[in-house]
């Protein structure tokens, strides 16, 4: 999650509000540094069972589950967890073994050897939860344990992101004795051997993290506990921050709510808002079972149109960039091919798009948006990408929003023409933005197999364990994506955490992700 710089921090503010304040410098050690720290964000769970998520769940995942390797604040590259170390052993990269630390538990006593790891990856493929993550293990072959420390991956092809993968939460790992091989756990409970544990949980209001006294792995925990609370509506997050109801926020901020927590006014207020590096893409999806959409040239037609710069200025206010491929700016191998095929909008191409295509009347499509996952903002984007299309006379755009669990639904059932995604990385790879899009059972839930992407492209690119290597495979995938547009990226955003003025960490706490390592936050007190 990669291509930013960070604009604006709170140190150099907290230091000056101090010594105005006649305190002397903030101390980060002892104290009340620990207490804990409430959270706020608007990307509630799906499920707290590892194996049924492949969602903004990762975010509380990463704080409680524990993963064979993970990526420590400013790294790109996975290093050791529970694992002590982690190798290809051949040169071909099919074969992966990891030696686990010793001692190891979950948070029930279980001890975390190879065997639970070997049950953790398994399950996953074999339950196939349609809103998993088994996706990502479709290199994966088998998995053998020689000895109790010891796991060996074996894989079907050479691929070098496997590691990455083991890095994500995707790869969590879980207590055998408490989370069946063949079915997902439903009991509201989590048994990990994460930093923290879920001592106690509320769907859609909270999720009480208390330290994992256990817990062995290269978290640095800065506090006692977090508190994390969830909201539907971002403005009652903001007016909660404001009010000192909670500590920070981490997710679903509209453009609006971040203009106004910039203010003066607001940092008058004691808020102050941390601009962080990231991957965060959004766009469309057209489903090829749809009868208009299945037609080439209505695809490329809405590519012909659609004003990312509007969008950008008219509802993400500077927040976001225009994004003209699926692999974002920052990430190795990133083109333009979206811009290089169609350029600037232009309804006079469009139109002949359409009409070499036989297409003579305007075209009836039904857009579909989540109303409770990426902010409050999506409504708006998919009020002006109506105007935009509406307004030339070749097409007639409905718009339908439903809230993300029904959402998730519906585009799984393929239930929706074209509807709107946001992608936040499984891992620094540009192979994650590209992989997870394409075959059979994809992350979006509409087949798309392009044939030179899935048996070439992606192959050949894994070989390389050096990543910039496969820059050109990379190049010529996107390419494919804009010939065929089965996928349309629309902007990429930046990531923003408001904080109350005494908590600090947030410049540090979002990891390759995107997701809140907690453990990072905690509160400065003055002596």
């Amino acid at each position: 999650m990669f291509n930013r710089t960070r604009c604006l921090r709170i140190t150099a503010a907290l230091a000056s509000i101090s010594l105005l304040a006649g305190c002397g410098l903030f101390s980060d050690d002892g104290g009340d540094g620990a207490k804990r720290i409430v959270v706020g964000t608007t990307s509630a769970p799906s499920h707290l069972d590892p194996a049924a998520a492949w969602d903004g769940s990762w975010e509380l995942y990463r704080n409680i589950y524990q993963t064979l390797l993970a990526f420590p604040t400013g790294s790109t590259r996975p290093q050791p967890d529970a694992a002590q170390n982690c190798e290809f052993t051949d040169s071909a990269n099919q074969s992966y073994r990891c030696t686990l630390r010793k001692g190891l538990k979950f948070s029930n006593g279980e001890t975390l050897d190879a065997k639970a790891v070997k049950h953790s990856l398994d399950r996953i493929r074999k339950i196939n939860h349609k809103f998993g993550p088994s996706g990502l293990f479709n290199s994966l072959d088998k998995i053998e344990t020689p000895d109790a420390l010891t796991v060996v991956f074996h894989l079907k092809a050479s691929d070098a992101t496997f590691p990455y993968v083991l890095g994500s939460p995707a790869a969590s790992l879980v207590a055998p004795g408490d989370y069946p091989a063949d079915k997902v756990r439903d009991d509201g409970k989590v048994t990990g051997s994460g930093p923290y544990v879920l001592t106690s949980y509320k769907e859609g209001g909270e999720a009480v993290l208390g330290r994992n006294e256990t817990y062995t792995g290269f978290a640095d925990r800065r506090n006692d506990g977090v508190t994390i609370r969830y909201f539907s509506d971002s403005k009652k997050m903001v007016t909660a921050l404001k009010g000192k109801e909670i500590d920070a926020t981490y997710r679903g901020l509209s453009a609006a709510e971040i203009k106004d927590l910039q203010t003066p006014e607001s940092h008058n207020a004691g808020v102050q808002v941390v601009e962080n590096v990231g991957a965060e893409i959004r766009y469309l999806v057209f489903n090829p079972q749809d009868p208009q959409v299945n037609k080439l040239p209505v695809r490329q037609a809405i590519a012909q149109i659609l004003d990312r710069g509007a969008i950008v200025s008219k509802v993400y206010q500077g927040t976001a960039e225009p994004l003209y491929s699926m692999v974002p700016k920052g990430v190795v191998g990133h083109k333009t091919p979206f811009y290089d095929l169609y350029g600037q909008p232009d309804v006079a191409k469009a139109k002949k798009i359409l009409k070499d295509g036989g297409i003579t009347q305007p075209v009836d499509l039904t857009f579909w948006y989540t109303t409770d996952r990426y902010g409050a903002s999506t409504a708006d984007e998919f009020t002006e990408i109506k105007r935009q299309l509406d307004e030339t006379n070749l097409f007639r755009v409905t718009l339908r929003g439903k809230p993300w669990k029904e959402f998730q639904e519906g585009y799984k059932n393929r239930e929706y023409p074209v509807f709107g995604r946001g992608w936040f990385p499984d891992f620094p790879d540009p192979d994650n933005f590209i992989a997870p899009f394409v075959g059979k059972d994809n992350a979006v839930g509409t087949p798309y197999e392009p044939a030179d992407v899935i048996n070439e492209v992606l192959p050949k690119s894994r070989r390389e364990g050096d990543r910039s290597a496969g820059v050109k495979e990379f190049e010529r995938a996107q390419q494919i994506f804009a010939q065929d547009v089965r996928l349309l990226p629309l902007w990429q955003g930046k990531l923003y955490v408001g904080a109350r003025e005494d908590i600090a960490g947030a410049e540090r706490a979002l990891d390759p992700q995107t997701a809140m390592q907690m453990w990072e936050l905690y509160r400065k007190t003055s002596w």
